[in-house]
């Protein structure tokens, strides 16, 4: 790691002489934990305008940045004179934390320092003090216009993901502006936002030059309760800072056992995944998901009709395929995508840096044609899996009919009955229902598949004002294609299932 700034040793030296003001640890001296140094030294680095830290609740992100605030408030970090702090929260009653620990910091401070403290807790929530050049530290909720015309010199925005759309953006854009003509700098902290779509996402997934980004976020598709993963997002419980790690298992363990909005929930705030806390828009859990994986050696055999469901993909998208026999439950997936750009650099765009040389490295994955997949061939080769066996079905997208045409007659596969389903409202919400049906009921076995498990971490449902479902994604960057392909392969088996059998009366004469 690259030598501390001059601001970044002063906030390490300054920190280092705090009181904890409250929880089991309060009265003892603040000790930094690895991850906190990080960022401060990230923070407070050379050239750097904005921090951005992503951790799960209860590691004291919102604690750090009030000890911080203080020290720039008491001109210990990056003087100025007429130092000016905001903190910054969706509403007031949030923004009250960060100036609750702000408070009990200077409560703890020797009494001759606490003197030079003006603390007003009426209808504004500030402190003042006169000493060193005089500073401000003031808390405003997420309407833009109270700040314009402010020129503060350190900012922070907590629990940023949480802010309302508009008016967060509004009041981000007057604080960033303000921050401009002081050379000042913004503190920009929360858990992860439910989807990529959200501003703070967008400042971990893009972040513009002069940003230090640093994100706890383990691998999606894992179990609620993998512990090495819950450490990823909650590192202070190793350093004694907030949850155990005994009961953050735990936690996770009632959630997994009451399922719904509490799991993903705990997932959203406590594993810090991008996990939409409204159950309603999720297709089904990861964890839902989970119970269908079985060891290879478990998985049910190929026997009986096989259903092919496709998903063509464009140019820069994913074209899947889910092989599913009704009869046992076997599903199995892959993909593919076109060779320009290549895997590394598609799964830096998407966000999901390795995974994608990972799916290929274990087979769920393949690369053909340049920069579009050639349909025909790629079809034939997912026929090829098949050891000779000829689909009863084929279901796809209604919206691509020609291509489709033109790629089973390239493949070999125009004999096959085709059912044309559409990914709207009125197809998609009986598609959707059949496939969690048939989950639900464990008539869906498949053995572990990280193409399949990302696809689901990234699916969600949108829901019309009549209750009926429809497949989308949960992130901007998302890739839901195989997900898509094993509900309609999925949901066709279903319905074949569910057909009466045909009975022969003979007749004698």
């Amino acid at each position: 790691m690259a030598r501390a700034s001059k601001d970044a040793m002063a906030a390490l030296r300054f920190l280092s002489t705090l009181t904890i003001p409250d929880g089991r640890m309060a009265g003892k001296r603040l000790r930094l934990a690895n991850y906190q140094r990080d960022f401060v030294r990230g923070a407070f680095g050379k050239d750097v305008a904005a921090g951005v830290l992503s951790i799960g609740r209860g590691n004291a992100k919102t604690a750090l940045s009030a000890g911080v605030s203080l020290g720039h408030l008491m001109g210990k970090i990056a003087y100025q004179p007429r130092r000016e702090i905001i903190f910054a929260a969706r509403n007031r009653d949030q923004a009250k934390n960060a100036f609750g620990f702000l408070v009990g910091f200077i409560e703890g401070l020797p009494e001759e320092e606490q003197g030079q403290f003006t603390i007003r807790r009426g209808s504004k929530l500030e402190v003042e003090t006169a000493e060193n050049g005089g500073g401000l530290a003031r808390v405003i909720a997420a309407d833009g216009k109270s700040i314009l015309g402010g020129a503060p010199t350190l900012a922070v925005l907590d629990e940023r993901a949480a802010w309302e759309r508009d008016k967060g953006d509004s009041l981000e854009n007057a604080i960033l502006s303000g921050l401009g003509k002081r050379d000042g700098r913004a503190l920009i902290i929360s858990t992860s936002a439910p989807d990529d779509a959200n501003t703070f996402s967008r400042w971990l997934d893009d972040a513009p030059p002069g940003t230090f980004v640093q994100e706890h976020r383990p691998p999606p598709g894992l179990p609620a309760d993998d512990l090495e993963s819950l450490l990823i997002a909650n590192p202070g419980a190793k350093e004694g800072i907030g949850a155990t790690p005994e009961w953050l298992v735990a936690q996770a363990r009632r959630a997994i056992a009451r399922g719904g909005s509490a799991l993903s929930s705990f997932r959203n705030l406590n594993r810090n995944e991008r996990v939409a806390a409204d159950d309603r828009s999720v297709l089904v859990t990861v964890d839902e998901w989970l119970a269908a994986e079985v060891a290879p050696d478990a998985l049910p055999v190929r026997n009986g009709p096989v259903v092919l469901g496709v998903d063509l993909g464009g140019s820069r998208s994913m074209s899947a395929a889910a092989l599913y026999w009704p009869e046992t439950g076997r599903l199995e997936s892959v993909g593919a995508f076109p060779a320009s750009p290549g895997l590394p650099d598609r799964g830096a765009a998407d966000g999901v840096q390795g995974r994608y040389l990972e799916m290929a490295e274990r087979g769920e994955l393949v690369t053909m044609g340049e920069t579009t997949v050639p349909v025909g061939p790629w079809l034939a080769s997912v026929a090829r899996l098949l050891d000779g066996q000829a689909p009863v079905a084929i279901v796809g997208d209604r919206f691509r009919h020609a291509e489709f045409i033109e790629a089973l007659a390239a493949a070999g596969l125009d004999r096959v009955p085709f059912i044309w389903r559409g990914f709207g409202w009125k197809d998609g919400a009986e598609d959707i229902e059949r496939f969690r049906r048939a989950l639900f009921e464990g008539h869906v076995r498949t053995a572990p598949s990280l193409l399949l498990r990302s696809a689901f971490a990234d699916a969600i449902t949108l829901v019309d004002p009549a209750g009926n479902h429809k497949l989308a994604k949960a992130r901007s960057l998302g890739r839901i294609d195989a997900v898509a392909a094993t509900v309609l392969a999925v949901a066709q088996g279903a319905r074949m299932m569910g057909q009466p059998k045909r009975s022969v009366k003979l007749v004698w004469g």
